[in-house]
């Protein structure tokens, strides 16, 4: 036993010495993380837009529209930019530089008076579909408020017989029309997240993406390093298992990825005021995804021969895994197919397990599968790498 712990111990302090050595990429990896954790946290913590650069053209010039500016002006959403009236069939978008353009046609405050509505003409940019829905969402949202705040006003501006007439009908229907008049109430209950923070759901993406490009990519280098230099060799010919040499490249990575967590994590706790809850459990499910990823880079240095076949066969891994693991989207919005190659990829078991704990307090129970996951992985990795190196020796 302990000369096990003196083999791993020896090959780790080796491995302690080539990470130390290289003072530039100490530094990037010691900064990168809490950097690119306020970098992307800004940049999701909402999900909705603001300020979107709208332009907006009033051909009616009638006291209606002019108040339906006026009350479109008051959103945060739109950017608005008010342009002249031109003789084009259809707004230039992108010589305007906006990504939206509303134009209220001429007639258009006619039209509410006497029944016959001219609609209002949208005009989006569909190279981004996101934006181009929310710009449509919030447009039909205003004109709803405006069509609502126009109400009274009509109905005080009715003859008095008509209220005559009214207190005629019977109480039931009066009832009906009062109803089909308002607006129905809806009574909004937001479980697990209650302050819809977008930042609250893409955190476990965050730092996940972020460790897994550190851990795999420097990993994937390890072994490839040392069969380049030829010091493999003198590894593989001491007394020293394979298991042992596994273990001991794979330490100093552990412990500095754990590091990484814990500035990552701080970054989030006290600059986004993300609220880690079960933090035991969190820690487990952070350790076998870093095991997990960490086997992944040894077993891809252990199948390259230099360092350049090794950091490129991690970003070929590493690319499918940013836009389908569900790290910033949910991957019930994937085709179901896609879906099924999205759980080969530990990041994916990785953010579903913590979002379950962080966000709906879940019990053990609804993460086992992911857990089981990560923890085979490691072990199927790990056990992968050793057996390349024994391949290798022989």
């Amino acid at each position: 036993m302990n000369d096990t712990l003196s083999g791993i111990a020896c090959v780790a302090r080796k491995e302690v010495l080539h990470i130390v050595r290289d003072i530039r990429i100490m530094v990037l990896v010691l900064t990168l993380p809490p950097l690119l954790t306020f970098i992307f946290g800004h940049a999701f913590e909402n999900a909705e837009s603001t300020d979107v650069k709208t332009s907006l053209v009033d051909s009616d010039h009638s006291p209606e529209s002019a108040n339906l500016v006026a009350l479109l002006k008051t959103k945060k959403f739109f950017a608005l930019r008010e342009r002249a009236p031109t003789d084009w069939p259809q707004p230039d978008l992108l010589r305007e530089g906006v990504q939206g353009s509303i134009v209220l046609p001429k007639g258009w405050g006619a039209g509410l008076a006497n029944g016959a509505v001219v609609p209002v003409e949208l005009f989006t940019d569909g190279s981004d579909t996101t934006t181009s829905d929310q710009i449509e969402g919030n447009l039909r949202s205003a004109l709803a408020e405006f069509q609502h705040d126009q109400l009274q006003p009509m109905i005080d501006d009715l003859p008095g017989e008509v209220f005559e007439m009214a207190e005629k009908l019977p109480v039931q229907v009066r009832k009906r029309f009062t109803s089909a008049m308002e607006p129905w109430p809806l009574l909004k209950h937001v479980l697990y997240n209650p302050g819809e923070r977008f930042i609250e759901f893409v955190i476990p993406g965050i730092i996940g993406l972020i460790l897994q490009l550190l851990t795999v990519t420097l990993m994937a280098c390890t072994i490839a390093r040392e069969r380049e230099s030829g010091t493999i060799y003198q590894l593989l010919v001491t007394s020293l298992r394979r298991s042992e040499i596994v273990l001991g490249k794979v330490l100093p990575y552990l412990v500095l990825s754990i590091l990484l967590i814990g500035l990552s994590a701080a970054v989030a706790a006290f600059h986004f005021d993300i609220k880690f809850r079960q933090p035991l459990v969190l820690a487990v499910i952070c350790l076998l995804f870093l095991c997990c990823s960490l086997g992944l880079g040894l077993l891809i240095s252990a199948i390259c021969r230099t360092q350049a076949q090794a950091i490129q066969l991690a970003v070929f891994y590493l690319l499918p895994v940013f836009p389908l693991s569900g790290a910033f989207a949910p991957l019930e919005n994937l085709p179901e197919g896609i879906q099924k190659i999205s759980q080969t990829f530990p990041l994916t078991h990785f953010c579903h397990a913590f979002r379950l704990i962080n966000l709906q307090d879940a019990g053990l129970s609804f993460i086992a599968g992911d857990l089981a996951f990560l923890a085979i992985g490691a072990v199927v990795t790990c056990a992968g790498a050793g057996w390349l190196l024994r391949r290798m020796h022989e």
